[in-house]
C-alpha cells in the first residue's frame, strides 16, 4: 500500500514563504514522476509543479520563478519551496506520486496545457492561505 501524507500548510502573509513536505510511504520509486496540484474551492484542480526521474522540474507559468519543486529520495519526502506567495495562491494542496507520462508530456507541452492525471497516488491535501 502505498500512502502519501502532506504537511507544511498554514496561513501567511502575501510575499511570505511556505515549504511543504509530501513524507511517501511504501512507494518504491519504479516510476518517478511525482508533483504538486492545487484547487481552490469552485475551481478546477491545476497543476503546480512536477518533477521526473531525472529530477527536472515543469512548473505552472504562475508559480514559475517563485516555486521550487525537489526531492530527498533517502527521506522519500518531495517539497515545495514557496515564495513571495500572493492571494491567489490560497488552495488546498495535494501531493501525487507515480503519474506515468504525466511529467514527460507537461515538459513537452507546458504543465499548465496539461489536465491533472487521474491515476497514480494522491495524499488528502493540506490548505495554504495568503492573506493580502
Amino acid at each position: 500500500q502505498v500512502q502519501l501524507v502532506e504537511s507544511g500548510g498554514g496561513s501567511v502573509q502575501a510575499g511570505g514563504s511556505l515549504r511543504l513536505s509530501c513524507y511517501i510511504i511504501g512507494y518504491a520509486h519504479t516510476t518517478s514522476c511525482m508533483g504538486w496540484f492545487r484547487q481552490a474551492p469552485g475551481k478546477e484542480r491545476e497543476g503546480v509543479a512536477v518533477i521526473d526521474l531525472d529530477d527536472t522540474p515543469t512548473y505552472a507559468y504562475s508559480v514559475k520563478d517563485r516555486f521550487t519543486i525537489f526531492k530527498d529520495d533517502a527521506k522519500n519526502t518531495m517539497y515545495p519551496e514557496m515564495n513571495s506567495l500572493k492571494p491567489e495562491d490560497t488552495s488546498i494542496y495535494y501531493c501525487a506520486a507515480d503519474l506515468g507520462r504525466y511529467c514527460y508530456v507537461a515538459y513537452l507541452s507546458s504543465l499548465s496545457a496539461q489536465k491533472p492525471p487521474d491515476s497514480g497516488y494522491w495524499g488528502q491535501g493540506t490548505q495554504v492561505t495568503v492573506s493580502s
